[in-house]
């Protein structure tokens, strides 16, 4: 490909080049040309070819940019974000390439290495668990629609409504992309990821935040409305607090309560940012606004102080998704499936009701 790099250079050098440390200049049919801040005077075409000849990384590196990775604004950043490009000079960046970069993306593990001296890459993408897994004992694909199916499921089988959800399947590799199909693999694990992360560091993120969400809701998610009137905003903070986690998603929540309110919760450590409450979040609220619309009613219990923590220890075990950590031989743990049994035994009644407290009074 250098020679096919060259060529193209030369062609481009017309109308200059100023791009990762090298500079083409033409001045009067002669070009100056610097590499790295050193500088040197070529009359003729041919004497440019010779002259960036001396540089072939530089030459491979700006011929890839420009004629290989896609130039779609927000995958060609995404690109260059993977090998930090706008870090590393082309030098120290293609030392490194030639082990191997490596970046994290929600659960994705991406790697980036070059496949030879004409400045090709190849990209390889695997679960960040399976990071020293053999290759060969990993499921391979080619196509990164496959991506999609992978996506689907948890390791369980479990069907996973939302995509960025930190419960990506392991045991599976793409280990041979194109700069094109890595990011088309990337979008179709967490769609709108990379065009989000792009638009929001050139500013351009257009957040919804929850306010404007709801007022846009129609049909049977329009009853979500009626529980924003402006009476203050803890609900939404009990919204995000429950569903918005790190532990529950990998974006970054953006959004607030509206433009000039902001959640008491925090949004989360995500490389990527959530721009608008999402369709899980709406319909987990309309579930919730139901619920909150109910009258409150005191009922009274009696348990042991340990009861009562056992009972929280359950909750919170459920709210955390440890309950399958717990050993059934673990008589010691609250939230254990026969300590919680026992529970039931001694404080249900037949109909299933705590302390035998009827829910209707």
């Amino acid at each position: 490909m250098l020679d096919e790099s060259l060529d193209a250079l030369v062609t481009a050098a017309n109308d200059g080049i100023t791009f990762d440390g090298l500079e083409v200049t033409p001045t009067n049919g002669s070009y100056t040309v610097a590499v790295d801040g050193e500088s040197a005077t070529a009359a003729t075409d041919a004497e440019l070819r010779s002259l960036v000849s001396d540089h072939p990384d530089h030459v491979t590196n700006w011929y890839f940019w420009h004629a290989v990775a896609p130039q779609k604004q927000d995958r060609w950043s995404f690109l260059r974000w993977l090998e930090g490009a706008n870090e590393r000079a082309v030098a120290d960046r293609y030392e490194r390439l030639e082990a191997g970069i490596v970046e994290t993306w929600g659960q994705l593990r991406i790697e980036v290495a070059l496949v030879d001296t004409d400045g090709n890459r190849r990209y390889s993408l695997r679960h960040e668990d399976d990071a020293g897994v053999p290759g060969e004992e990993l499921d391979t694909h080619t196509d990164p629609l496959d991506a999609r199916t992978l996506a689907k499921h948890d390791d369980d089988g479990r069907y996973r409504p939302l995509k960025t959800a930190p419960s990506l399947q392991t045991g599976w590799q793409f280990p041979d992309l194109t700069a094109d199909q890595v990011v088309s693999a990337v979008d179709f694990f967490y769609p709108a990821t990379s065009s989000n992360w792009h638009k929001e560091r050139e500013g351009e993120l257009d957040v919804s935040h929850w306010h404007e969400t709801v007022e846009r809701q129609t049909g049977i998610y329009g009853v979500v409305e009626t529980w924003d009137r402006g009476e203050g905003y803890e609900h939404v903070n009990w919204v995000a607090e429950a569903c918005c986690d790190d532990s529950q998603c990998l974006k970054r929540r953006e959004w607030q309560y509206d433009e000039e309110t902001e959640l008491d919760i925090d949004g989360g450590d995500g490389s990527f940012p959530c721009r608008e409450p999402c369709s899980l979040v709406i319909s987990a609220a309309r579930k919730w606004t139901k619920l909150e619309g109910e009258q409150p009613a005191t009922y009274e219990f009696e348990l042991t102080p340990s009861e009562k923590e056992q009972i929280e220890a359950i909750i919170d075990a459920v709210a955390e998704g440890k309950t399958e950590e717990i050993r059934e031989a673990d008589v010691y743990d609250d939230a254990n499936r026969y300590r919680t049994r026992f529970l039931r035994a001694k404080l249900f009644d037949d109909e299933g009701n705590l302390c035998g407290v009827d829910t209707e009074q």
